[in-house]
């Protein structure tokens, strides 16, 4: 008989990520951050996972920035339109001078450049926002430089979408390199995949580093995972009910068996997860076309619709997907997008994070964040191969004599 080689049990601990709560505890690393373009928090959670403080975060989205202050207490969040941003102001709140923070962070809205989209018809073109705010994503790269070049802390991680790399849009990217580098930094880029960073979703970034020119360390990044979670992984402990699923911590998903019943005791709130109304195409043109694919298989009608191969990371989530009638990324086996619950899962999100909203734009935030885990791997890399490395004594050139880095931000503390 012939194995089904996609369905081997490979060796590798089981996925989970830790509650907000357990993450709050986690033991600070020394190291600061502030968070630029914020979103919801995805990368704050990655960066509090590795142990770092986020001090301050902007992100002008309301509900964007709802999300962000109701899982990230004790972060100044600034509401402002980045444009209005001072960097003067931004080292006042957090109580460092210029050259004293740790580490930028920062992805710029970045639709105009996705492959998901118009890509060069949506270049110079307003993007419209929930607070009637317009905006071309394409320049707002220039905001992050702008504000790198005054705060000039010692690593900066910025991101954005793969199809900053293709086409016509490699022009943007090489403007972007080269700004990056003027503002004194030793500066690379590389395209990362989250699916081999601990996160159950195929999803590529370009992720911009830079060190300080004035810091002889090299841009760090992650080495990739020898192993991958599967959409079936990341369901694990979770079980599917149709309107209410069994919580996390109990009975292992298996998709392939009917759903088992609902008891009363399923039904509490620190177990029971809902699948929202929301999730049900079967009255749309998609949920026909579901109807005829397989598991794994991409529509020919619909270029975005994608049924998931539960044995498989699951592919790219994308900011539009919760609208029930827009082709996206949908469940394997039951004729419905995702839950939030599920996608929380699939994004690595903690279960008890909360987002605020409604279905679609919970889902939102979850199709523009970096996934937390991808971040934690992206943090840990800095912290051990630059940051750490200053704090053990990296000796620097200044005036054409070599002296230790830590002695120098003493002085200036």
């Amino acid at each position: 008989m012939e194995v089904d080689k996609r369905i081997v049990v490979e060796d590798k601990p089981p996925y989970k990520i830790p509650s907000m709560q357990e993450i709050s505890q986690i033991e600070w690393n020394g190291y600061n951050v502030i968070s630029t373009f914020s979103g919801c928090g995805g990368s704050s959670l990655g960066y509090k996972l590795a142990g770092y403080k986020v001090l301050w975060a902007n992100e002008f989205i309301p509900i964007a920035a709802d999300t962000y202050e109701a899982n990230h207490k004790g972060t100044i969040v600034d509401r402002r339109d980045i444009k209005k941003v001072l960097p003067e102001e931004i080292l006042e709140s957090i109580g460092l001078k210029q050259g004293e923070l740790d580490l930028m962070d920062g992805s710029p809205p970045c639709q105009a450049f996705s492959t998901a989209g118009k890509r060069e018809k949506g270049w110079g073109k307003d993007k419209q926002y929930d607070n009637g705010v317009k905006q071309k994503n394409e320049t707002l790269f220039d905001e992050y430089i702008r504000i790198l070049k005054v705060i000039q802390p010692k690593v900066f991680i910025a991101e954005n979408v793969s199809g900053l790399l293709k086409g016509t849009a490699k022009g943007y990217f090489k403007l972007i390199l080269q700004a990056l580098k003027e503002c004194g930094y030793n500066v690379k880029a590389r395209l990362l995949d989250a699916q081999w960073l601990g996160v159950p979703q195929m999803r590529q970034r370009v992720i911009f580093q830079g060190v300080r020119n004035d810091i002889d360390i090299e841009p760090c990044y992650p080495k990739p995972l020898d192993y991958r979670y599967t959409v079936r992984d990341a369901f694990s402990y979770m079980t599917s009910f149709k309107g209410i699923g069994n919580g996390f911590g109990h009975d292992a998903l298996d998709i392939d068996k009917p759903t088992p019943t609902v008891s009363a005791s399923m039904l509490s709130p620190w177990n029971a997860y809902e699948i929202e109304a929301e999730t049900d195409i079967s009255k749309y043109a998609i949920g026909k076309e579901w109807d005829n694919l397989k598991e794994g298989e991409q529509s020919g009608k619909y270029f975005s619709l994608v049924k998931t191969d539960s044995n498989l990371p699951c592919p790219t989530i994308t900011q539009v997907g919760g609208t029930q009638s827009i082709a996206s990324v949908v469940h394997p086996t039951e004729k419905r997008k995702f839950s939030i619950a599920e996608l929380k899962r699939i994004c690595a999100f903690p279960d008890d994070f909360e987002l605020l909203g409604t279905f679609s734009q919970q889902w939102e935030r979850l199709g523009n964040c970096v996934p937390p885990m991808m971040m934690y791997y992206i943090a840990k890399a800095v912290q051990e191969g630059v940051l750490d490395k200053i704090s053990a004594g990296v000796f620097v050139e200044r005036n054409g004599e070599k002296i230790e880095y830590a002695e120098i931000m003493q002085k200036v503390k």
